[in-house]
């Protein structure tokens, strides 16, 4: 057993912002809280009024650190970003901004003496000498730009907007029927994530040389391309980036609508070039093509790449290839290549280094995210880590690296928010401490790293957090988290939604099991879930359960957890004897059958509830069922409810839906009215089930929200609801 205490590397005392005298806080600037914490008691308030840095952006000369920081206000249940700089070796920060409303995309000028940033949907540039200069408004857009991506000597820009899609909307047949709401369409991904798609994303490119923005070139072709660019719903402007001279962009895009966007991951990699207005196509199946990064002498181009389609938790393989560029040819990539054949984890944020001989990279590897570098020529290519596995933090990718070979990044843990670190010989220097005046007034835990052993004689990493001045001798109630995606990884990083520092601080042991299913440890434990949810890794929730309860300091033992986690609740609820005294489900699947059929991206519950090896094909005009109830409207559905495959029939008879006969444990359901991925009236099935049983339950539903409860209010109310419930059945 490996104890650590709770590290937070932080001063012993607050750094604030030094703020000029000479700016003033606009109306509705919200900044960092001066709240006072008498008891050392971590709260949900203490927990929503953290600072949260952002978008780190290291300055030409390389001796200054750009970023943002959102504060919350909860009373006015909103939260403000703005602008500030610290030096690279750390000290105090200077305030550059602050308004009543959110900066973001701020961005250097090539020579490091203005600052470009987005504000209500338009770009602007202000001079910079230490603080802002006087503001300038570059654009005026109709739709406005979501991002954007400064050519290497600013004299164009990306930016991203948004087209109408193939959802109708009354006003389309009738202009007089602007009042009228509704949506209409005859294909799939009508909506997504939270969103109906009446609008998608589209990137342009556009000359900055006059210092104006006007409508630019769409690289798609035109709006009648229905394509996404970027990908949604999380796709941003890192699926874009400029060739170090500016003649090209490569960019990653899923070039499929309707049914065959809703099915398939094939997001293929393309080179555009401005000035002809020709697109390449370099990669063409498999999955999720995506972040491609050229080399700094633009010889090279490097992306993120998953081998099958239709599997969005594939193994994230970092490639590269040779750029070649001939008058007769135009631009080609050849000799490509995975780097990370012999590399068990998954790939993440590829930076190149400055001599273009290596790439910098960030993966989880045992349950911690560390900096790993890869010499792209090896012919046999080594892995290094350059942030040691007994660091228990989550590091990010760098967005800089100094002369001495001092890496820059961001870190986080379990005990403490996102900071700005430099990583050197395995030592890590924290350079901004936005959140120490708050977090240093709170009492201290620990920490554990278990191995676990399974049913099948495997090792499981579990991690345990002990409620602060906890003694063994006494008795506390544990919550054992389940991890949704189904694919994750239960590492270091810090979360404001479920906040495990927050969960001990209420007096809880909490318990958190990376199952099969995760991602950290290779991708045969990975895949041990798909097509079979119920199995193992239900296996491996109730060895974590066992482990803790045979503790005589544990009382009971709560289950809660998230979309695969809500899910792993409702079939637990099902299952579990007497193993757990409460549950809580957020945004959980409850009945697979109506999910299949109401959640908007097909490719996931396809492949994951049986159509094990994804089989897709599509055929215009071809309809009706095939004789193994697997082919309908021209779709190979093996892992549908009408499927006769064999992990298909198994994984939907045990749907949880089909065991509520078994539940006795009290549950609370919370669910997002506008969650798309797990329709909510999923959670008002269960809630509904659970009342016909006679379990003690509860229904939350927030109507506003969607997989996420993001606003500041409604994320007070779900925290207090949280402990509300677990106090009452737990202690």
């Amino acid at each position: 057993m490996k104890l650590k205490s709770i590290i937070v590397a932080a001063s012993a005392l607050a750094i604030v912002a030094c703020q000029s005298n000479e700016m003033k806080p606009q109306q509705g600037y919200i900044g960092p809280s001066n709240l006072q914490i008498q008891d050392g008691h971590m709260t949900p308030e203490v927990l929503l009024s953290l600072g949260r840095i952002s978008d780190p952006q290291l300055s030409p000369n390389g001796k200054t650190i750009l970023y943002g920081v959102s504060y919350t206000d909860i009373a006015q249940n909103r939260s403000v970003r703005n602008l500030f700089t610290v030096p690279v070796e750390g000290g105090q920060p200077t305030q550059l901004t602050m308004d009543g409303k959110s900066i973001s995309s701020a961005r250097w000028a090539p020579d490091g003496k203005a600052i470009f940033f987005l504000q209500g949907g338009q770009l602007y540039k202000a001079a910079y000498n230490g603080k802002l200069g006087k503001r300038e408004q570059l654009s005026d857009l109709a739709k406005g730009m979501d991002d954007y991506l400064l050519s290497p000597d600013a004299s164009q820009i990306i930016y991203v907007s948004t087209v109408h899609s193939a959802v109708e909307v009354p006003a389309d047949t009738d202009p007089l029927l602007d009042k009228a709401e509704a949506y209409a369409t005859e294909d799939l991904m009508y909506r997504h994530w939270d969103h109906w798609r009446t609008e998608i994303n589209h990137s342009y490119v556009a000359s900055l040389e006059n210092g104006v923005v006007k409508e630019g070139t769409d690289i798609l072709g035109g709006e009648d391309v229905l394509f996404e660019l970027p990908n949604g719903p999380f796709g941003d402007i890192a699926d874009l980036c400029w060739s170090p001279d500016g003649k090209y962009i490569a960019y990653a895009c899923k070039p499929l609508t309707g049914k065959q966007y809703a099915f398939s991951t094939n997001t293929c990699i393309f080179i555009f070039c401005p000035a002809s207005g020709e697109t390449t196509q370099i990669t063409f199946q498999g999955g999720y093509d995506t972040h491609p990064v050229w080399s700094p002498d633009g010889s090279r181009l490097a992306w993120l790449s998953m081998e099958r389609d239709g599997y969005e938790a594939d193994k994230v393989r970092l490639m590269v290839g040779d750029v070649a560029f001939s008058d007769e040819a135009g631009v080609a990539v050849n000799d490509i290549r995975d780097l990370t054949a012999d590399f068990k984890y998954n790939a993440d944020g590829p930076v190149w280094a400055e001599d273009g001989k290596s790439i910098f990279f960030s993966a989880l590897a045992e349950g911690i995210q560390g900096v790993f570098n890869v010499v792209v020529e090896a012919e046999d290519p080594a892995f290094f880590r350059l942030t040691a596995d007994n660091l228990w933090f989550d590091f990010g990718s760098p967005f800089g690296v100094l002369q001495d070979g001092t890496l820059l990044t961001t870190y986080a843990s379990m005990d403490f928010p996102t900071e700005l670190a430099a990583v050197n010989d395995n030592a890590v220097r924290q350079i901004t401490f936005e959140n120490e005046h708050l977090l240093s007034q709170l009492d201290k835990h620990e920490t554990e790293a278990r191995w676990v052993e399974t049913v099948d004689g495997q090792e499981m990493l579990t991690w345990v957090l002990f409620p602060p001045q906890f003694d063994p001798t006494k008795e506390y109630p544990a919550i054992e988290v389940c991890l949704g995606g189904p694919q994750g990884t239960l590492s270091q990083g810090w979360s404001y939604r479920w906040n495990y520092l927050l969960m001990c601080h209420q007096g809880y042991v909490v318990v958190l099991p990376n199952r099969r299913g995760t991602t950290a440890f290779g991708q045969p434990w990975c895949e041990e879930i798909s097509g079979d949810y119920i199995g193992l890794n239900m296996q491996d929730y109730l060895s974590a359960a066992r482990m803790i309860k045979d503790e005589p300091y544990v009382s009971g033992v709560a289950a809660c957890g998230a979309s695969y986690g809500g899910y792993s609740v409702y079939y637990l609820a099902g299952i579990h004897g007497d193993m757990y005294d409460c549950f809580i489900a957020h945004a959980g699947i409850f009945n697979e059958e109506h999910m299949y059929m109401t959640t908007e991206e097909m490719w996931f519950p396809n492949w994951d509830n049986g159509g094990i090896p994804m089989e897709f094909a599509y055929t215009e005009g071809q309809v009706g069922a095939s004789g193994d109830g697997v082919t309908f409207g021209g779709l190979q559905q093996a892992g549908s409810p009408w499927s006769k495959k064999a992990e298909a029939v198994r994984h939907y008879a045990n749907s949880p839906h089909k065991l509520v006969q078994n539940w006795h444990t009290p549950i609370l359901c919370i669910h997002g009215g506008c969650d798309f991925r797990v329709p909510y009236d999923e959670g008002m099935a269960a809630f509904n089930a659970a009342q016909l049983m006679g379990v003690p339950s509860k229904l939350i539903v927030f109507p506003n929200e969607n997989h996420w409860i993001l606003k500041p209010q409604n994320a007070l109310y779900w925290h207090r609801s949280y402990f509300d419930w677990l106090d009452r059945w737990m202690k």
